[in-house]
């Protein structure tokens, strides 16, 4: 994801250098993974000459929770934070999609294994962003011999850093044997998520998910995806445990994420989903979203905060 076009980040509560934003080898984030983040998209449209960044409060809401989770006080809300992403974005210029990158993490340059008595420190960068999985279209995946971290043992709902050592072996393992990425178990067997994306499957007309009591974070996209299949496509969306052998016979597939944004599932290992294709619902549902992140649909102009424009109402 490293792209030469970041030129800046916002560090130490100002925009500067990216070559600047560093971090000492002794800080405790990076010896013991007590750091947390997330991850936001902006997406350019053209025809506005405008950037809009996809419901960037509620993604700062759980941002600022997760680092609650480890112990963090943040000096900043979820308007603040967004306010500082739309800075950020206007000083780098981009005219293209792109990603955004807030990180929180225990700063103290010092050894042991606690979460408390710590320094906290606060960074955000982006960088000009496509697609994340080549084959959006129609996915190859296959499930992981690694099991979801369990929310007893790591808290499944933030994005806590060190956890996503669990996320980062399930994909590889998958990605070096042949697959686009990877569908993760809880340990009580049941479908949790992707490596990094929410999961859904389609059967007889209605979409099924797993619970957040499934260990799955609650994703800002799944919360979406689930209003417009509901509100706009018509399609009814249930939550409950999801068992492996339905997605093998399952309608349709998909994930969905920041990341991967709507990504259509077309075969699991060796198994054709429905038709092997993208299914209906999902095709559908993709185009819904991708107009409504690009600032087209009046109706969820209210998810997205608009860059440049901002600048002149402030």
């Amino acid at each position: 994801m490293t792209d030469p076009r970041t030129r800046y980040a916002w560090f130490n509560e100002a925009i500067v250098p990216i070559e600047q934003a560093h971090v000492s080898v002794m800080t405790h984030a990076l010896h013991y993974g007590t750091s947390v983040f997330g991850g936001l998209r902006g997406y350019w449209n053209a025809s506005d000459d405008e950037l809009f960044v996809f419901r960037p409060l509620d993604h700062f809401k759980r941002f600022l929770q997760s680092a609650q989770l480890l112990r963090m006080a943040l000096p900043h809300t979820p308007q603040s934070l967004t306010d500082v992403v739309t800075a950020l974005l206007r000083a780098e210029g981009f005219r293209e999609n792109c990603y955004i990158r807030p990180l929180a993490f225990k700063s103290s340059h010092t050894v042991g294994v606690k979460v408390h008595d710590l320094d906290s420190a606060l960074t955000v960068f982006a960088m000009p962003f496509g697609s994340y999985i080549a084959n959006e279209e129609g996915a190859h995946v296959a499930f992981s011999a690694w099991r979801r971290v369990e929310d007893n043992v790591i808290p499944a709902r933030g994005k806590i850093g060190g956890a996503y050592v669990n996320s980062a072996m399930s994909s590889t393992d998958v990605r070096l044997a042949g697959y686009d990425e990877a569908l993760v178990l809880n340990e009580d067997g049941h479908v949790s998520e992707m490596s990094s994306a929410n999961f859904f499957i389609v059967r007889d007309g209605v979409a099924i998910t797993p619970p957040v009591t499934s260990n799955v974070l609650e994703g800002i996209v799944r919360r979406s995806v689930i209003q417009l299949l509901r509100d706009e496509l018509g399609v009814p969306v249930v939550e409950r445990e999801v068992d492996r052998s339905e997605v093998y016979i399952a309608d349709e597939c998909f994930m969905c994420g920041t990341g991967v944004q709507v990504c259509a599932i077309s075969k699991v290992e060796h198994r054709d989903i429905g038709a092997g294709g993208m299914g209906d619902v999902t095709r559908r549902l993709r185009d819904l979203f991708f107009e409504v992140v690009a600032g087209k649909v009046p109706r969820y102009r209210s998810w997205l905060v608009p860059v440049y424009s901002s600048a002149a109402k402030g």
